[in-house]
């Protein structure tokens, strides 16, 4: 079945070409229908509080059928000669004149192919970052996994096999047990940077975003050239409780393999981070939403 006569991929029930296949061909015709940024990374650093204050302002069209539509790190998209971008615009809604279109895949920054595509997509598409402390970021991920019984080993344990683990998701990279692989952020920026201005990239704090998401959320807006976003009620989404704290073991393990990420990204962004290499006292870090 084609994909104008198949259900449209927004849960409406309708064919697509009844449904969004319209908006995209209208769209299309006035050059009006791409998406104008992402929020490309990192998992589990606030990227579900972000999205959901995207979709409070009204000057955001967002996709409309799910927060994460990886479109752009799934190889089945991406094996022809001709990529069918109607499929990723059929989770958009219509929109009014001037307004931008956005979406959340904390994975794009992670999967190497995604910064060449989405490139290849929109030579103007504007990528905000979030990051947290890689070491912080790495047990929550594995706390994710592990409350969702997904993850059989202790912490020490499963870092210790994520490099086989790697191996044996090769060609492809490992997405669900790449606990301390996600955090060495200063390749994936580059590699981000190979293909997109510096200056389209936005590059924040997820600590930021908790702690002071006015000013942080002004940021954003300025950076897209959105009005100011309206009054801002904290999020804190999608955070999990841990069984424990992490360990002294645990910390020391990871401390040992991004240490020298960590001091590499101060260079890179101008920043201070040498509270995120500070050993945990008593209870872990609490979860960022993902």
């Amino acid at each position: 079945m084609s994909l104008r006569n198949a259900p449209c991929p927004c849960g409406s029930g309708q064919r697509f070409k009844h449904c969004h296949g319209r908006l995209e061909a209208g769209e299309a015709a006035h050059g009006t229908g791409t998406v104008d940024f992402v929020v490309a990374g990192a998992q589990r650093c606030g990227t579900t509080a972000l999205d959901l204050y995207f979709r409070g302002h009204p000057g955001v069209a967002m996709s409309v059928t799910q927060k994460e539509l990886h479109f752009f790190d799934h190889e089945e998209h991406f094996r022809g000669d001709r990529v069918d971008y109607a499929v990723y615009h059929a989770n958009f809604g219509a929109r009014r004149p001037g307004q931008p279109r956005g979406e959340v895949t904390p994975s794009y920054m992670y999967w190497t192919p995604a910064a060449e595509r989405l490139a290849r997509y929109n030579p103007a598409l504007r990528i905000v970052i979030l990051l947290r402390n890689p070491i912080a970021r790495a047990y929550s991920h594995w706390n994710k996994e592990r409350q969702r019984g997904r993850e059989p080993l202790p912490f020490l344990e499963a870092l210790e096999a994520e490099n086989e683990r790697a191996r044996a998701a090769s060609p492809l990279q490992d997405r669900r047990t790449s606990y301390a692989a996600r955090g060495f952020y200063v390749g994936q920026l580059q590699r981000l940077w190979r293909h997109f201005p510096v200056d389209q990239t936005l590059i924040l704090r997820s600590e930021a975003l908790q702690a002071n998401a006015g000013e942080t959320l002004a940021r954003i807006a300025d950076f897209l050239g959105l009005d100011a976003f309206p009054r801002i009620v904290p999020r804190a989404v999608n955070a999990r409780d841990y069984e424990r704290g992490m360990q002294r073991d645990e910390w020391e393990y990871l401390a040992s393999r991004l240490a020298g990420e960590i001091r590499e990204l101060e260079r890179l962004l101008g920043w201070d981070c040498a509270h995120w290499l500070q050993p945990p006292v008593g209870e872990a870090e609490a979860a960022a939403s993902s």
